[in-house]
């Protein structure tokens, strides 16, 4: 089972970036696939997280309005669009999978994912 996380870099405050996560090694239907990360000092919190339904999707306040997830399956693969960056957003960004996620505000609050990736690391500038 591996995840990838790539797209991060350097961008501008009120820039736009969008991450992707490559999965592999399992069928990306039974799960669900969420974003997390985690600032020098900080805990890591979730970002955003969709469900196998597609019925609950999470994202923190910090990001509601501004981030979106959305995933092809066939291509095994979930994306983080991020627009209006902001200095705060920076950090690492990892990508997780949870096996038959339904509740996503759940597993993305708690952090009870099944398996994680590495992470990409996004930094915006002011």
């Amino acid at each position: 089972v591996q995840l990838q996380a790539s797209g991060g870099g350097l961008v501008q405050a009120g820039g736009s970036l969008t991450l992707s996560c490559k999965v592999s090694g399992f069928t990306m239907n039974y799960y669900a696939i969420g974003w997390f990360r985690q600032a020098p000092g900080k805990e890591r919190e979730g970002v955003s997280c969709d469900s196998i339904s597609g019925a609950d999707i999470y994202y923190a306040d910090s990001v509601k309005d501004r981030f979106t997830i959305s995933r092809d399956n066939a291509k095994n693969t979930v994306y983080l669009q991020m627009n209006s960056l902001k200095p705060e957003d920076t950090a690492v960004y990892y990508c997780a999978a949870k096996y038959k996620g339904l509740r996503a505000t759940s597993y993305c609050r708690y952090n009870t994912m099944n398996y994680w990736g590495k992470g990409t690391q996004v930094t915006v500038s002011s």
